[in-house]
């Protein structure tokens, strides 16, 4: 199946591990130019080695920058573009709010969690899809979290600022709609991804037990019987991101094997 993405110029946000990194491999393989940015050089730098394996290196692009920032937000997508034109798809997969249970949360919690969850998205996207706008088209994939849609004991400042993000996906694929910008957000369950630990820590120290113990119990909830790989997510972004979903907008996805059955 052909999903016109060849040639295209990606750019991710939270690109050089997890989900964001399967996400770029997932459109190098279709023959997409990528541009991947992370905080973190070192990151960034075994990132592009590893695809460096399988894929041209004029194809992929990485830049640092520290995205809670808007100024280096704005920066880095100047930057992207001078290297490879203008963005046709930006997919965001950066932050992520750390995990606490209820009894030791403070309010400084919930700034952090909007700092590195909320604001590292939006000072993407708004000068992203402005530019996007004023060319007539483009597409934008916010990988949230299902934590927006069901409230977790060890993830409330997390799941607020997912539950901000997902309403400010739905809001900009009205408001943009007019100028032919698609905007989508796909929410995970639990996924195979190195900030799983962190998570399951903060569960098994809330239910006074280990973190294998949580990862066992979490894993048996699901329905298909196992957790996500972060490549079955990128499959999804790739979809939504091409021109078989040409006509998909504003929808807020789950992808938690149908361990919260919710009707939307």
């Amino acid at each position: 199946m052909d999903l016109h993405l060849r040639d295209k110029h990606i750019l991710i946000s939270g690109g050089s591990k997890g989900i964001g990194l399967a996400c770029a491999q997932a459109f190098l393989e279709e023959g997409a130019r990528v541009t991947l940015v992370s905080r973190d050089s070192a990151n960034l730098n075994a990132a592009r080695q590893k695809l460096q394996l399988t894929f041209e290196a004029d194809r992929i692009c990485t830049v640092a920058a520290d995205l809670r920032n808007a100024s280096a937000a704005l920066n880095a997508l100047d930057s992207a573009e001078v290297t490879f034109g203008p963005v046709d798809v930006l997919v965001n997969s950066a932050g992520a709010a750390k995990r606490t249970p209820a009894p030791e949360l403070t309010p400084e919690a919930f700034a952090d969690a909007m700092q590195a969850k909320y604001f590292t998205y939006i000072h993407v996207i708004t000068p992203t899809i402005q530019r996007m706008a004023a060319r007539g088209q483009g597409a934008v994939i916010n990988v949230v979290g299902n934590g927006g849609k069901v409230a977790s004991p060890i993830h409330l400042p997390g799941g607020a600022a997912n539950a901000a993000l997902m309403l400010v996906s739905a809001g900009l694929a009205a408001a943009y709609g007019p100028q032919g910008i698609r905007v989508n957000a796909i929410n995970p369950g639990l996924t195979r991804t190195d900030r799983l630990q962190e998570g399951m820590a903060a569960d098994a120290r809330l239910k006074g037990i280990s973190t294998e113990e949580a990862i066992a119990q979490a894993v048996g909830k699901i329905p298909l019987g196992r957790m996500a790989e972060p490549e079955e997510v990128a499959n999804a972004v790739l979809f939504l991101a091409s021109s078989k979903a040409s006509y998909i907008t504003g929808i807020c996805m789950s992808m938690d094997g149908a361990l919260n059955p919710i009707v939307v």
